[in-house]
């Protein structure tokens, strides 16, 4: 373990509460990583245990059912615990009962810490728990989390840290989140390790965002739009103007910027520089390309002005992100 006190506030024992209708792979993302970094270990760094509401098994919304170690009423349930993963999943707010919400209070005034995976955010958040946190939640609840909850700060990151609040969005996003405990707490050894086992190729970070499908966020108001973006993305390395976007859906190109302004809240042009420099990202973390190769292969006419776009929108140079 690092020696570190800051790094070991991180938690080791958890205890995942397994909501109704949970969604089974990502509490399984979160628990997989600690079993093999105990393996590759050689000790029993992490520990966990399932809970429910009433100690019965809970069906996942996949079907399966699951049995638990403890019901929330049991004594025993919080014994040990640093911190407690709320596992939602499909019609989390039907699924949201007042004695978990009562529950959760009460082992936030023990001090215990929390996190969550894919929707469980909205529980925590509809306990108060949230309040003045930064948070991810699955993409598809964005919009109820932060509409119903103006007190937490949402983000489509696929996972947030913020003190001793643990959230991730849905899918696998829970393994990065979890590797990034294995990594400071156990080092780049044994979050590796655990990566290759899992033939996990890219351990994703935390300012990492979702993937959001567009259609999602515009809904079936705009099909030119969507059209538009997927032009873009299909003309990375050769790109195309944007007169000729417009004129390939239709649209005048005041009417483009427009769409994009109104449903995207930025330029025709800054989005598609958004796009470019996401594949650079993703060429740079998978691939050994050189700077020059990479710049080329994503529309850049040079690679110095490559790496000025690219530090401005990510914060530092594409020679940082290949080191790290």
């Amino acid at each position: 373990m690092n020696d570190n006190p800051a790094i070991n506030q991180l938690p080791t024992r958890f205890g995942f509460l397994l909501i109704n209708d949970f969604t089974l792979i990502s509490m399984s993302s979160a628990i997989e990583p600690l079993r093999m970094a105990n393996y590759i270990c050689g000790e029993e760094i992490y520990t966990w245990r399932t809970l429910s509401e009433t100690g019965s098994p809970v069906t996942a919304s996949d079907g399966l059912t699951i049995n638990v170690d403890f019901g929330i009423g049991n004594d025993g349930a919080l014994g040990g615990l640093d911190t407690v993963i709320v596992c939602g999943g499909l019609n989390v707010e039907k699924n949201t009962s007042m004695a978990v919400l009562r529950w959760l209070k009460s082992a936030d005034k023990a001090g215990i810490g929390f996190g969550s995976t894919c929707t469980g955010s909205y529980i925590l958040a509809k306990a108060g728990l949230l309040d003045g946190y930064r948070c991810s939640v699955h993409w598809e609840i964005i919009g109820i989390l932060t509409d119903s909850f103006p007190a937490t700060h949402v983000n489509r990151k696929l996972y947030t840290i913020d003190r001793n609040r643990y959230t991730c969005s849905g899918g696998t996003s829970p393994v990065d989140m979890m590797l990034y405990f294995i990594r400071a707490q156990c080092g780049l050894n044994v979050s590796s390790g655990v990566a290759e086992q899992f033939i996990y190729d890219r351990i994703r970070h935390s300012s990492d965002p979702q993937r959001i499908p567009l259609k999602h966020i515009v809904g079936n108001q705009s099909e030119k739009l969507i059209i538009a973006v997927e032009l873009m993305e299909a003309n990375i390395r050769e790109t195309i103007t944007q007169s000729d976007i417009a004129a390939y859906v239709g649209l005048s190109r005041r009417q483009l910027q427009r769409l994009f302004q109104r449903y995207l809240m930025c330029t025709p042009s800054r989005y598609y520089l958004k796009i470019r420099l996401a594949k650079a990202r993703e060429l740079l973390q998978q691939t050994r390309m050189d700077l020059i190769e990479v710049s080329h292969l994503t529309g850049f006419v040079s690679s110095s002005h490559f790496s000025k776009s690219y530090k401005e929108n990510f914060g530092h140079s594409p020679r940082s992100q290949r080191r790290q």
